[in-house]
């Protein structure tokens, strides 16, 4: 679409509009470089999580999209339950914040609700709360550094101010 137009006349916000219908696409830059040059830069999102939407796998995306996908190449952590991006999203910055490290993360659980389960890859189900997500992540960043709770199934923390913990 920008094959024999004049540089001078071309709009970067339709340069944009039409680069960002592509649903991968995480930021762009245009630079003009009269009298006939145009550079643009493109960052490709991350992408963070799988879920599944209408029997078809999706990417999650930094973006915030979804990206079908018609074959996982990543290992990344599948979600399950009927679970928007921005959901997501908000849960994966309050894991990033905390001392509690995403990559051990093998499942996430979204219910109804809005609330999250986390299944980490040495098989730990860890039941969250509602609300008060962040000083439940970091205590359970202490707990998981305890040598005395190195084999436990499951840490539930839905109950404020207190931790249960199961074999």
């Amino acid at each position: 679409f920008l094959k024999n137009r004049n540089i001078i006349s071309l709009n970067k916000d339709e340069i944009s509009k039409k680069i960002f219908s592509n649903k991968v696409i995480e930021d762009v830059l245009i630079f003009k470089k009269y009298p006939s040059d145009l550079k643009i830069f493109i960052k490709k999102t991350d992408f963070l999580a799988i879920t599944k939407k209408n029997n078809q796998d999706y990417y999650i995306g930094s973006n915030g999209n979804l990206i079908l996908s018609k074959n996982i190449l990543k290992k990344l952590p599948f979600i399950f339950g009927d679970v928007e991006a921005e959901d997501f999203l908000k849960l994966k910055s309050q894991i990033d914040e905390s001392k509690f490290e995403f990559d051990q993360i093998k499942n996430l659980f979204f219910f109804k609700s809005k609330r999250w389960n986390i299944e980490t890859k040495n098989g730990l189900i860890i039941k969250l709360p509602l609300n008060q997500i962040d000083s439940s992540l970091n205590i359970l960043s202490r707990i998981m550094n305890e040598e005395q709770f190195k084999d436990k199934k499951l840490i539930d923390l839905r109950n404020n101010g207190k931790v249960i913990i199961n074999d």
